[in-house]
């Protein structure tokens, strides 16, 4: 193979397929060369003047190599692989690097097996990060919890490149010898960051132990003292979290250099109406970046960082990954090449046990009542756009010695239940800057662990959501005066559908309809509640053991005096 690709470098063959005509970037140089891009074998052979079996006029266009997501989890497009894959890769998306924790959480390594055998059927690039914490902190209820042992088997896969998100960050800092233990496996020394806020000696620390990247940065000073240290910088736009424009001016002011792309976490709403990391590079351009810049961050950067050295650029002995752009503005994609060749999809089975996935324990109509006094409750303020939440000290709302959520003063009620056991166990308590004014809305995707996680201000609507996520096997519903608005099912794992995009995204803006028309006006309503229960990100979160203050790593009761 590798001699027939030097048979067409020398010319001494034709390739497989030539692209002729168009502006080719080199990553390397950031500039635009006029040549032909020779194809073997699935492998860039060459760039120059070529011939080729077959051939495609690029004339006009510009030829870049195949975007590269830094970081994502591909479970929360609530798409199977195949169906994330048949989405991205018309974007220009021909390799993502995934961190697959959520089905980790749900259905232990025996999901994560599953999953990464999944991939092999499509042909999207799917490199894996081991899951470094499941679940995220000893705050969370999962299947069950991660072993070094689960952590070793998961990193001899061959898809498997390093360590993911080390979300445990005090853990880290402090030292503690099981955090540890993850980045001393012997098997890899690739280890992601999860560091949200940590600044000054904390961040220090955090970096001395080998962790190389982070993606939760929200503010450019942030950003810029991660940087400083050494870090590269994951600048994340997703459905809940949308940081690119504020962390931009890190690249206008010091350059793309240890810079990249992610999306981390983008629901199929986002991903038909904007698109995937093509929507990144149209966001940075319109700001400022120049467009040699950005793509080098979707591109050269998250290939480099994750020591994929066959991928990211056009040159000899590069995967042919390539991608044919109309302009440097709208970063619409012509042609998608994936090895040289247009894409195609094989369907994958889904096994009855990963369908079997929502055990909730036994429920009565007084499970979301919160009874007593109080003076003062301590609530959840959502942050719309951000994964971080207030925590605020307000007096409460009681009606017949009960504590109620009251929508005329933004006041709702927030619950966890467990989902994997059966065990009963409810986290309640409230939150604000929600909006809604009547019934209640659910999911069963609730980083990271995966319980629960409904809203309301009515608790027989609370209830019912329940119940019905319990039938569905698992999904997203919205509840009002008892009865089902809108839904849609999740019946992989509670956490990904088995319907094509187009089917999933129909249903998700009917659901995003109704809970307008409730008065929720957030941007990605279901991905925005799933992450108030993830127990590492601060300040004010809630799993089905609580009330969480993340900054303390410590569960809090509800009422404050």
């Amino acid at each position: 193979m590798i001699s027939r690709r030097l048979a067409v470098a020398r010319g001494d063959e034709p390739a497989d397929l030539v692209l002729t005509g168009g502006r080719v970037f080199s990553v390397f140089t950031r500039e635009w060369i006029d040549a032909d891009v020779a194809i073997a074998d699935g492998f860039v052979a060459g760039l120059g003047t070529y011939r080729g079996r077959q051939q495609i006029d690029a004339r006009g266009a510009y030829v870049v190599p195949g975007f590269i997501d830094a970081h994502v989890h591909i479970e929360s497009s609530k798409l199977m692989v195949d169906q994330f894959s048949r989405a991205v890769l018309p974007h220009g998306t021909t390799a993502v690097v995934a961190d697959p924790h959520e089905i980790a959480n749900v259905l232990g390594t025996d999901g994560v097996h599953w999953l990464l055998d999944a991939c092999d059927r499509v042909p999207l690039d799917v490199f894996v990060m081991a899951p470094s914490t499941v679940p995220a902190s000893p705050l969370e209820s999962p299947r069950r919890a991660f072993t070094e042992g689960d952590l070793a088997g998961l990193l001899r896969r061959h898809r498997t490149i390093g360590v993911a998100e080390m979300m445990n960050f005090p853990g880290v800092i402090a030292g503690q010898r099981n955090e540890l233990a993850k980045l001393e496996t012997g098997l890899t020394a690739h280890v992601d960051g999860h560091a949200p806020g940590v600044r000054g000696h904390q961040l220090n620390a955090y970096v001395a132990a080998g962790i190389a990247s982070d993606h939760e940065c929200s503010t450019y000073a942030e950003a810029l003292e991660k940087r400083r240290l050494g870090m590269w910088i994951m600048l994340r736009e997703g459905s809940a979290a949308r940081n690119l424009v504020d962390l931009l001016p890190l690249v206008l002011e010091h350059g793309p250099e240890r810079c990249m792309f992610c999306t981390d976490d983008r629901e199929p709403v986002f991903l038909v109406d904007e698109g995937h990391i093509d929507q990144m590079l149209r966001v940075a351009v319109a700001h400022g970046v120049r467009p040699e810049d950005a793509l080098v961050m979707a591109t050269l950067h998250p290939a480099q960082y994750h020591g994929l050295a066959h991928l990211g650029a056009i040159a000899p002995g590069y995967q042919a990954d390539v991608v044919v752009l109309e302009d440097l503005t709208t970063f619409k994609p012509r042609v998608v090449l994936k090895r040289g060749a247009e894409p195609m999809h094989q369907p994958i089975e889904i096994p009855e046990w990963v369908r079997q996935t929502v055990n909730v324990g036994a429920l009565g109509e007084t499970s979301f009542a919160v009874r007593g006094r109080a003076r003062h409750i301590r609530v959840m303020r959502v942050i719309p756009g951000q994964l971080v939440t207030g925590s605020e000290i307000v007096e409460p709302t009681a009606k017949d010695g009960v504590l109620v959520a009251d929508p005329a003063r933004d006041l709702v009620k927030i619950a966890v239940v467990e989902r994997h056991h059966a065990t009963g166990r409810i986290g309640i308590g409230f939150a604000t800057n929600v909006g809604l004014k009547k019934g209640a809305f659910a999911s069963t995707v609730a980083h990271d662990a995966h319980n629960i996680v409904v809203i309301g201000v009515d608790d027989s609507d609370m209830l019912l959501c329940v119940r019905r996520l319990a039938e569905l096997g698992g999904g997203v519903v919205v509840v009002e005066g008892g009865g089902v608005k809108a839904e849609l099912a999740l019946p992989v794992a509670g956490l990904m559908s088995d319907a094509p995009l187009g089917a999933v995204h129909e249903e998700m803006l009917g659901m995003e309809k109704v809970l307008r028309h409730n008065g929720v006006t957030w941007e990605a309503p279901f991905m925005c509640l799933s992450f108030l229960a993830l127990s590492v990100i601060p300040e004010l979160k809630i799993t089905d053991r609580g009330l969480v203050d993340v900054n303390r790593f410590e569960l809090v009761p509800l009422v404050v005096d």
